[in-house]
């Protein structure tokens, strides 16, 4: 599973590890074309290196943002190469590792006051925490046909 490790000069989410994607511009067909467009734009995939399989359902966060996630098989032609302006590094994570449920750990975080639990996932010397490992989790429950938590 790939991922991307944002830009420390970022203004939002510097840092943070997420997986490849953005905002459907109105160019953009539909949020696969969107998908591939950003993953171009950040890790320079070609787009024909990706057969979309289909979409998980979208997902509504904390911060008012609604997520269409793209889930796409990738058969790269060239290394993936991080966008500087964008992301700072880029990684793959095993899809056995992924599926594995003891990969998952409890995450915790204050904001504005409250405690907050998120999935946690440390590959690598990354943290993927957040919505990236929710989304993560999401994936591996629906794969292994098991109850989205």
């Amino acid at each position: 599973m790939l991922y991307t490790e944002r830009s420390p000069d970022l203004r939002a989410h510097s840092g943070q590890v997420a997986f490849p994607g953005g905002k459907v511009d109105a160019g953009d067909s539909d949020a696969g074309a969107a998908a591939l467009r950003e993953a171009f734009e950040e890790v320079a995939m070609e787009r024909r290196d990706a057969r979309i399989l289909g979409f998980m359902p979208t997902y509504f966060t904390g911060t008012n943002y609604l997520i269409t996630p793209v889930v796409a098989v990738v058969e790269p032609s060239g290394p993936f190469v991080p966008n500087p302006g964008e992301v700072h590094s880029v990684f793959e994570v095993p899809l056995s590792r992924i599926l594995n449920p003891q990969t998952y750990g409890e995450f915790r975080i204050k904001r504005d006051g409250k405690e907050h639990r998120t999935w946690q996932i440390d590959h690598d010397g990354h943290r993927i925490w957040g919505i990236t490992a929710n989304l993560t989790r999401r994936f591996r429950d629906l794969a292994m046909d098991e109850a989205a938590a």
